[in-house]
Parts: C-alpha cells; sequence; structure tokens
C-alpha cells in the first residue's frame, strides 16, 4: 500500500474520473440556463458464490470492495473464511464472491431491516445479531488529531464538494486520513472501507471513521462490527445509533465543525490536548455545503 504522490492517503477520492458525474442542463431560480455536474447512480447485484444476496444502488466505483465490505458487516463472510477470488461484470453489473464454503443464508434474507441510511439502506437478518460479542479496543483519542483530520478531509477534492447528494467515509489513523470513499448512501461507503481492509488484511486497532452524514443505528452498527472504537461525522446523531454506542463501548463524535464537536459516547477515550480558540473557524465554503446536506440529508 502506497500514498497518491503527495496526498496522505492511500486512496482519495477521484472527482473527475468518467462516469461518476453527468452534467445536465436546467434552470435557476431566475429562469436562466444553468449547467450543474449530478451524481450517476447505477444498480450492482451481488451474489455469495451462486446465491443472490442483494441489488445496492451505487455510484459504479471500487465494486469488489463494496460487495466484500457488505457480506462482511452482514455476517455473511465469517472471520477465517477464505475468500477464493471476486469477480466484476461490468456488463451485468453484478459481482459474485466466491467461498471455500456453503452458501445457506435463505432464512437470513427472509428478514429485512429498511434503515435510515440513504438510497434505501437494508440489513438482513438481526440488526444487533453479532454484537453481544464485540469487544472494541482501547483507543486514545486526541482532540489534535480531530481538528486536524476535519481541516484535511473538509478541504479534500471530493464528489461531495464537486456535486452534492453523496455521503463519503473515511478510514482515518492517528491525524492521518487513510482511504476516502463516497457513494450514494453511506452505508455504501462504510462497506467498501469494510472491503479494503478485509481484501488488505488491515486491522481496526488505532482506527477511526469519519463520515459526513448521520451518527445513525447503522453506521453505529456497522463500525461496532468492524471493530472500529471511534466514529465521528460533521453531522448529527439518532437517539438509538446513541444508545448503542454507548452499549458496546463505542466514541461517537458529532457536529465537527471548525472548533466545535460533540461526543455523546465513549468520553473516556478523548485527550484533550488541543486549546479550541487556536483553531480556525470552518470557512464560509463547507459551512453552506454541510447546512445543505442536514437540509437534504
Amino acid at each position: 500500500m502506497s500514498a497518491q504522490g503527495d496526498s496522505p492517503y492511500l486512496i482519495a477520492p477521484a472527482p473527475g474520473a468518467p462516469g461518476l458525474t453527468r452534467a445536465v442542463t436546467g434552470t435557476d431560480h431566475e429562469g436562466r440556463a444553468q449547467t450543474i455536474n449530478v451524481v450517476e447512480e447505477r444498480p450492482l447485484t451481488i451474489f455469495l458464490n451462486a446465491q443472490e444476496i442483494v441489488t445496492a444502488m451505487t455510484i459504479g466505483d471500487y465494486p469488489e470492495y463494496l460487495a466484500l465490505g457488505f457480506l462482511r458487516n452482514q455476517g455473511m463472510l465469517k472471520d477465517g473464511e477464505a475468500v477464493l477470488r471476486v469477480d466484476y461484470d461490468d456488463e451485468l453489473e453484478t459481482v459474485v464472491v466466491r467461498t471455500d464454503g456453503r452458501t445457506t443464508y435463505e432464512d437470513k434474507l427472509k428478514k429485512k431491516t429498511r434503515t435510515s441510511g440513504c438510497a434505501v439502506g437494508t440489513v438482513f437478518g438481526d440488526m444487533m445479531e453479532g454484537l453481544e460479542g464485540v469487544t472494541l479496543p482501547d483507543a486514545t483519542v486526541r482532540t489534535s488529531h480531530l481538528y486536524t483530520l476535519a481541516h484535511v478531509i473538509n478541504t479534500t477534492p471530493s464528489l461531495y464538494l464537486e456535486a452534492g447528494a453523496i455521503h463519503g467515509t473515511v478510514l482515518c489513523e492517528g491525524d492521518r486520513p487513510l482511504v476516502y470513499m463516497e457513494d450514494v448512501g453511506r452505508h455504501n461507503a462504510v462497506d467498501k472501507i469494510a472491503g479494503w481492509m478485509l481484501s488488505e488484511g488491515v486491522r481496526p486497532y488505532g482506527k477511526m471513521l469519519y463520515t459526513t452524514g448521520r451518527l445513525t443505528s447503522e453506521m453505529v452498527i456497522k463500525t461496532a462490527l468492524m471493530g472500529i472504537p471511534v466514529l465521528a461525522s460533521r453531522s448529527g446523531f439518532t437517539a438509538w445509533g446513541v444508545e448503542i454506542a454507548r452499549q458496546v463501548g463505542l466514541t461517537l463524535i458529532g457536529r465537527m465543525r471548525g472548533r466545535r464537536f460533540v461526543c455523546l459516547a465513549g468520553e473516556e477515550r478523548l485527550l484533550r490536548d488541543a486549546d479550541p480558540d487556536s483553531v480556525a473557524e470552518e470557512d464560509a465554503k463547507h459551512r453552506r455545503k454541510s447546512a445543505r446536506k442536514e437540509e437534504n440529508p
């Protein structure tokens, strides 16, 4: 694994990549013609061996990571289970994850929970399944690192800044953002992170997830199942998300804007080593983007 040029990221957004956005012309509030870039979305059907699992709406990048991470976060890929290969067919818009085990998830697939994730998130089986045995690693969260990460991530060129209507999730370690994934649903973005970690053999120790989306029950559950002890966002919380975070011992930090943030779970991990008054306020461009996201989550 290596960083991309001078970038701190191992994987960074590529807002100019072909196929991720489309120029669309319309009219503005004064009736003038205006052309803007809008995010593309397309279906991706995920198979586990010969069994069709789900069709997800996605922007289409990193389909193999998305499939691996989705199956891992649904408990359909167990620790130690060998993934023989992952086959993606662009024309058929399918990914087949092949393992050395037998696939029998008919009963699990009968029970679906529609979550608050954008693009209609879906969790199969019991949403709380697997959390009982979760033990998250110890971690220290330096507020100086939080401020550095927020500044770097919020000023990184991305589809979020280019076109909106999208969520980002960033895997971080210390004060360095490692992998920044985007998608129309925050659940897809975090699944891509999970798939990358599984594919590259990256362990969760010392890691943190940062998301541009709301801190919902689904986001907390997925983060905990990935073994990551800290989840942060520039957006707000849901009560169930906070309750689950407290139950599993996950540090939950939201409303990160400029020098401000709120921690509603796992406060004991925080090390306040930075003076908030020394941190610059967020510039107007990013405040406006954030406000539009809150209005249209």
